[in-house]
């Protein structure tokens, strides 16, 4: 046990010292292993390597089989070690599962240096005392981000490092995650194998990859459209306003067309990716697939547009969801910057006119832009997620990040969470 201690420890500090990031994004149809590696100090990473695999005993981002979740997380990372001839043993892995909440926190401290000069400790103070909430003994916090700061009443600060000042304050976001859902997702990664570096918010991570500065101070919300769950975070003035886990998803849609089109799961899966719209009244009526065409065990003929009907039912349900939590927080139809799709049903066609009907917002479809790759894959809302960790693990491993992330991250290092990893 020891010598295999030290020897992930020895190819983990081999792989920090040849700056390589790895991004493990376990999702409810899909795992994604998606491998950076920074070129210069300066510069984004570069994607150099991914590996994907489908997901098994995983529903709604929730582990329900271990043994199989630990197979199809290893089938990612083999494809992954493949490719880029690597030995990968240590990630950034995304939480997901409507398990995950979050909450509003204030937390008050006195500057600690005499002259009254505010230091990064003051901060870090500051923030550890906003996450000093009551929660119940099963949940844990996750991520703790500030949002603003404020300095003997002078509100709005975004980084109080080196002002003056007598009374610190700060308005944090607290992201909790069900403890049993940790130690369950912990157990399947380390059994496959890995280390982990950080674990990060699906939509945070994928807002990550996508989102620019501007999108987050005019105000924006990401939706991430995955296969069991649906995941939305909301920026305004660059601060997290929200973070919700939604549990319904592409899969849902699929299941639909199952049950209406009276076929297999598998069939109606290919008959989503295949036929499958998010609106039906461009369609004809007299337009039809043929299933043998699809399945070889199928029969008969049924109408596209009525394909498209149920496609855009469950959209319209899941897109009436994210609108109720927009309207919760007073943003419905008032983010300049609009919605932002990502995530594998961000790709079904049609989905970017319902969003803005049903929204009433500007829509456009989220790919991860902040990285370079020459694998076209990568070039995908499906990988805005994988590519997010890793930009996420460069900013944590290369230090340059002084603002949200590394408040998080400080946090991280000290509540149990963090032990339950270790």
């Amino acid at each position: 046990m020891k010598a295999g201690s030290r020897h992930r420890r020895e190819n983990k500090t081999q792989m920090a010292k040849e700056q390589i990031f790895v991004g493990l994004d376990v999702g409810s149809s899909v795992i994604r292993v998606v491998v950076g590696k920074q070129e210069s100090e300066l510069g984004s990473p570069s994607i150099i390597g991914v590996g994907e695999a489908p997901s098994a005993g995983i529903r709604r981002g929730v582990i329900v089989d271990i043994d199989e979740a630990v197979s199809a997380i290893s089938e990612a990372l083999e494809k992954a070690e493949r490719m880029t001839g690597l030995s990968i043993d240590h990630a950034v892995v995304s939480v997901g599962g409507a398990q995950i909440m979050s909450q509003e926190s204030h937390g008050v401290v006195a500057v600690s240096r005499a002259d009254g000069e505010i230091t990064e400790n003051d901060v870090v103070r500051v923030v550890d005392a906003s996450q000093a909430i009551s929660i119940p003994p099963n949940r844990e916090i996750l991520h703790v981000i500030p949002k603003n700061f404020t300095v003997d009443g002078q509100t709005g600060i975004k980084d109080p490092v080196g002002m003056s000042g007598i009374r610190l304050e700060v308005d944090s976001q607290i992201i909790q995650a069900s403890v049993p859902f940790i130690k369950n997702l912990t157990k399947c990664i380390m059994q496959a194998g890995l280390e982990i570096d950080d674990l990060v918010l699906t939509p945070l991570a994928a807002a990550q990859a996508v989102l620019t500065k501007k999108q987050k101070e005019l105000g924006v919300v990401l939706i991430d459209l995955g296969g069991g769950t649906t995941g939305l975070v909301v920026f305004e003035e660059s601060d997290l306003v929200a973070s919700v886990i939604l549990p319904v998803g592409a899969t849902h849609i699929t299941n639909d067309l199952a049950i209406g089109l009276r076929t297999s799961v598998d069939t109606a899966e290919k008959v989503k990716l295949q036929h499958g719209q998010a609106e039906a009244r461009e369609i004809k009526k007299d337009s039809e697939i043929d299933l043998s065409k699809i399945d070889k065990q199928e029969e008969g003929r049924v109408s596209v547009k009525h394909i498209a009907e149920i496609v855009e039912a469950r959209m319209e349900e899941i897109l009436d969801l994210v609108n109720k939590e927009l309207k919760r927080i007073n943003k419905d139809g008032q983010l300049p910057a609009g919605a932002v799709l990502t995530g594998g049903g961000a790709k079904l066609p049609g989905v970017i006119e319902l969003a803005k009907k049903q929204l009433r917002l500007p829509v456009s479809i989220g790919l991860p832009g902040a990285v370079t790759t020459v694998i076209d894959r990568v070039n995908d809302p499906a990988f805005a997620t994988g590519v997010g960790l890793v930009l996420w693990a460069n900013e944590f491993l290369l230090g340059s990040s002084r603002t949200i992330n590394k408040f998080a991250r400080k946090v991280l290092e000290n509540d149990t969470v963090n032990n339950l990893i270790k």
